[in-house]
This record gives structure tokens, sequence and C-alpha cells, in this order.
């Protein structure tokens, strides 16, 4: 089967996609996302104190307001690859044939092929969020990475030991105990707040799981039927890049993921090589930015 494809799109319709691939990364759905950034974003954060006051009947002028500011700076990142045509092709066409309901496959080949670097994009920003390095090609700086993580780095970020101590593995036994020391150093500014969420990995949480399924969660020992992933009325957010053995309590208005999606420099090129060299393979080519940051350090737990 003869198969030509050459895809061009850049700045705003190059966005469209990009912006789709970035929100197949899980993490997304807990953080708040500030798109087209052309550079950097200053992030403000207000701090008053003594500001209300008794009436009077002229102006007095009292209290304190200090306003300072977070720098999000996204990393410029690109896809450049070469993959052989009857690779995917195969896979798109067991998708056009195939019966039964469900989702209807792609409407090109083209279309295809986007949705598979989207792919690829979705899991390095997914790692990205949570333990890139800005040294580390293909990386930006995440959130809890060794050294160098926004809430690592931030000395006003509120840090708990993990039971047994720092870097101790979570097990079934010292899953509850390490959340119930979580939940314990959150400021009680923090506490009631409707976008709090305490962040884990998937076998974090599958430790949890297998711990309260044996403690008789509502009587329901094997932890069938539907269930809300809540822990002392605290959300769980359970994020597939997430370092294991860490939780991370914080407001999802307070952790930031920047882009830009409008810029000439977000991109995305299919280009068929066959009239090129005579090979059967499609070039792949990607342009976009991704960074983190955190808002207010010290309304943010880490537990490690």
């Amino acid at each position: 089967m003869a198969l030509s494809t050459t895809s061009n799109y850049a700045g705003k319709a190059a966005g469209f996609y990009i912006s789709a691939a970035l929100r197949q990364a899980n993490s997304m759905e807990f953080l708040t996302m500030i798109e087209n950034i052309k550079f950097k974003s200053n992030i403000q954060k207000m701090a008053g104190a003594n500001l209300v006051k008794d009436a009077t009947c002229g102006f007095n002028e009292a209290g304190t307001l200090a306003l300072t500011e977070t720098i999000l700076t996204p990393k410029n990142l690109q896809i450049n690859t070469d993959i052989c045509k009857s690779t995917l092709l195969d896979s798109w066409e067991a998708l056009q044939m195939r019966a039964g309901a469900g989702a209807p496959p792609p409407a090109s080949f083209d279309d295809y092929v986007i949705s598979y670097m989207g792919e690829i994009i979705a899991n390095a920003t997914e790692t990205s969020v949570w333990t890139g390095n800005d040294a580390t090609a293909g990386e930006f700086t995440g959130f809890v990475g060794g050294g160098v993580g926004h809430l690592v780095t931030d000395g006003t970020v509120v840090d708990v030991a993990n039971v047994g101590g720092a870097g101790t593995a979570f097990n079934a036994g010292n899953i509850i105990a390490n959340l119930q020391n979580c939940t314990a150093a959150i400021a009680t500014t923090v506490y009631t707040k409707e976008d709090l969420y305490i962040y884990m990995s998937p076998k974090s949480y599958r430790l949890y799981i297998s711990a309260i399924s044996t403690l008789g969660y509502v009587n329901a020992y094997s932890m069938n039927g539907d269930y809300d992933a809540v822990f002392e009325g605290i959300k769980i957010a359970v994020c597939n890049g997430m370092k294991d053995d860490v939780l991370v309590a914080a407001e999802r208005s307070n952790l930031f993921f920047g882009t830009d999606l409008l810029s000439d420099q977000t991109r995305i090129q299919l280009m068929d090589m066959s009239q090129l060299d005579g090979s059967d393979n499609m070039r792949l080519v990607a342009r976009y930015s991704g960074g983190t940051q955190v808002g207010i350090g010290a309304d943010t737990v880490l537990v490690s």
C-alpha cells in the first residue's frame, strides 16, 4: 500500500495539538496551567498584616501589604525522530477495521501519527513535572526532583521526614502513619481549601489501598465497588510521574505548569521522506515548552 503524508502546523494550529498532548499527562488535572508564556511568567504573592481596623471619619493608613513574586520560566523542548511508516500503518489499519462499539479511529493516518507523538510528549511531561531537571536534556525542573525540585529547594516548604527516617521506603505498614504526619503538618489556613490535594505515586496509592483494605474501609475489607480517593477528608491525586515514597500536600492553585502554545516556535511537522531519499520513513518534528513552579512554599508539605 502506497502512502504519502506531509503535514505542517505552526503557532496557533500547533498549539491545539500540543495542548491536547500535554493534557494527556494525568498530573495536569491537579495543577494550575498557565498557557502562552513567551519567555517567563511572574506569579505574584500578596501578604497582608493588620489591615482591618475600626472605622473612623478620616483616612488612617494601617497595616502592611507585601507583594512578592516567583518566576516560572518554561524550557524549550523538541522531538526530532524518524519512524518507518509501516510501523504505525498496521496498527492504524487495525483501528480502521475494528468492529463494535468504542471510540472512532483517527480520520487520517496524519491524525494517528500526531496522536502517537502526543503520547511521547505526555509521558515526558508527566515525568518532568515531578522529577525533571533543567540540566538534563529533554527535561524541565519539576517539583520533587532530588536536589533541584522546587519543593526541595524552597526553604519555606514544610518538610516532614518519612516514618523510619528521611528516605525510608513506604510500605503497607507505614503508609497510614506517613499520611497522618502529612495532614498534621498542613497549615490551618490551607486545611479546609476546596482544591487541597495529597499528591502521591501509583505505588504509594496501591500501598494505601492495601492498608485500608486490611483495616476494613466502611466494612468492605476487599475495597470493592465505588471508592473516592480521600484520606481523612482530603482528596488524593494519584500522579503517574510522581516519585515513589514521597507525599506532597498542596492546593492545586499553588502548583503551576507553564507552556507557550501560540509562539511561532510551537510547531508540529510530519514529513514524508520517500520523495527525498527514497526511504519509507516519516520524519516527526515537534517544538513546545514546559516548566513548573510553586506559588507559596509555606502552604505546601513535603514528606520524603
